[in-house]
Order: structure tokens, then sequence, then C-alpha cells
């Protein structure tokens, strides 16, 4: 069952595979002085995204058939699977479509993975990785809809709230919901958790208003990375039962953002990374005095020359 305590055992099993990434304190940087700022530099981690967290702790809970690993990503899930298969010995085949960006592809071929690119959306990559899946008996990891993901991605704010002390809200980019939703468990009575997501993708903020997950138009820049097409059913009860709010940004507040990061901090982001900072940056979020905010910095696969 899913749970705080499940995200704790999650953590103490892939603590040996994974990078307890920075927090660093940015007050003044993106918002009035007075707000206490702290981002988890998470894009830090293995494969520059939070994704390896999930991927090792199916792999360290699952027993791998013969026939190994299966996984359909954006791009930085595939990525993951592929490097967390490899430190483990483990064969994989990786399913992205055409919009994945050659950063990312890169990242899964260096792993050894076999990756197939074909279909436009992630959903077209999903259908595949399913019919492979089918024909060959491999292990599938799903990128959101799975306890063991979604329990590996929560274990990112229990080192967080270690390392900054107590925090009022969390800004985090949503995609299918894996992340938010394991979040969510280990922020319960703790913070409140806020999603944020491209106006032009944005499954979570549409399954809430509908009041069940439904099937979105994906159309936005952030699309690799947050661009699910409908969100994980597992998700959408964590999400529907615990989260504080649900926001959406436009591409060019998103881009924005990534100019900021990278002027302010010397930090590169892709698009899907800065989307939960872009809330603050564009006044979609706006803090009480004296709040205390963070703000998950998920992601760094951006295309090289973007800045």
């Amino acid at each position: 069952m899913l749970s705080k305590s499940a995200i704790e055992d999650a953590h103490a099993r892939i603590a040996p595979h994974i990078r307890r990434t920075p927090v660093m304190d940015s007050n003044g940087d993106f918002c009035d002085h007075d707000t206490h700022l702290s981002l988890k530099l998470e894009l830090f981690q293995h494969t520059g995204s939070f994704k390896p967290r999930g991927a090792f702790n199916n792999l360290l809970t699952r027993p791998v058939p013969q026939a190994g690993i299966a996984a359909a990503s954006g791009g930085n899930h595939g990525a993951a699977v592929a490097f967390a298969a490899a430190r483990l010995g483990h064969k994989a085949k990786i399913f992205v479509p055409e919009i994945s960006s050659q950063a990312k592809q890169a990242k899964i071929r260096e792993a050894g993975a076999d990756l197939v690119v074909e279909g436009a959306l992630y959903a077209d990559a999903l259908a595949l990785c399913n019919t492979y899946q089918q024909q060959t008996g491999a292990m599938t990891i799903h990128a959101y809809d799975a306890e063991e993901t979604i329990a590996g991605q929560g274990t990112l704010a229990l080192e967080w709230l270690q390392q900054s002390g107590p925090l009022d809200t969390l800004l985090v980019a949503a995609g299918g919901g894996g992340l938010i939703a394991g979040i969510l468990l280990a922020c319960q009575d703790v913070c409140r958790v806020v999603s944020v997501e491209p106006e032009g993708s944005c499954c979570l903020a549409q399954a809430l208003q509908a009041g069940r997950p439904v099937n979105v138009d994906v159309d936005s820049i952030a699309a690799d990375s947050l661009g699910a097409q409908s969100l994980g059913k597992l998700s959408f009860e964590i999400c529907q039962k615990h989260l504080h709010r649900a926001i959406t940004v436009p591409d060019s507040a998103i881009l924005e953002t990534q100019k900021a990061i990278w002027q302010k901090l010397q930090i590169i982001t892709e698009p899907g990374g800065a989307t939960a900072l872009s809330a603050l940056v564009h006044g979609a979020y706006i803090p009480e005095p004296g709040e205390r905010i963070g703000v998950l910095l998920c992601g760094a696969n951006a295309e090289s020359g973007v800045f």
C-alpha cells in the first residue's frame, strides 16, 4: 500500500544507488526578499532528473525476467531506466516519441539500452512498449502510474525537508502525476503542495476539474517531460485527496524562467525543470508575507545551445 512508510522504505532501499541532491536558499532571486525560497536541485541527480529514484525502486523490489526491462518515456524516465538497468546488470529496451529531445535520446544510448524512437507523443510510445511487453514477457516500468515508481519519486521530499527545515508550501511540476503523488504522501500534514503544469499540457488540472482522469491535448515546449495525455489513476486518487492547489502557466513563462535560472544561478534547466519556478516568476503563485516556499528544479536535459 502506498504510504509515507512505503516511501521511507524506498529511500533506505535506493539510497546506495542515487545522489542526495543539494538544496540551496535563493532568497530575493525570484521573489521578494521576505519570502524564504528553498530550491531542491534534483536536476543534479543521475541522468539529469529525479527519475532514477523510481527506476531503482522498481528494479530493487520486482523480479526481472530473462527478457529484461521495457519502458516508455518522453526521455527522462527512459534515461533513468536505462541507467538503473545498466548499474544492476539488466538489459533494457526504451520507447520514446519523436518529440523526445536529442539530449535525452543520447543518454539512453550511452547507458547501453536499445532505443526505439517512434510515434508522435508519449501515448504512442507507451502503446508500442505495451505491445513489446506482451510479445516478449519483459518487465515494464511505468513512468508514473505504479506504486513502486510513486514511492521512489517521493523519496526526494524526505531528503528535502531534512535539508531545508520547515517549509510552508512546495511548488512541483506535474506530468503524469507520479512525482507529485509521491511528494504528497511524503509531506502529509507537514506542508502544502501545489502542482504547476504548462497550459498546453495540464492533465492534472483537467482531471481535478472533471473529477476523474481525462485525455487532454498535449502542446507545450515541456511536452517531452510533462506531456502525459492522461493523469495516472493512482496519482489522481492521491492528488484529489491531498493537493492544495493546481496551477497552469504559459510556455512563455517557462522560457522566461529557464533564462532567469541561467542568468541568476548559472544552472541549465530543461522546460519541464523550470516549470515549477515559473509559477513564482510569472506571478501565478503569489506568496504570503513571510511564507517559506520550496521549489523543485527537476530536470536539466535541455538541448545544447539553448542558452
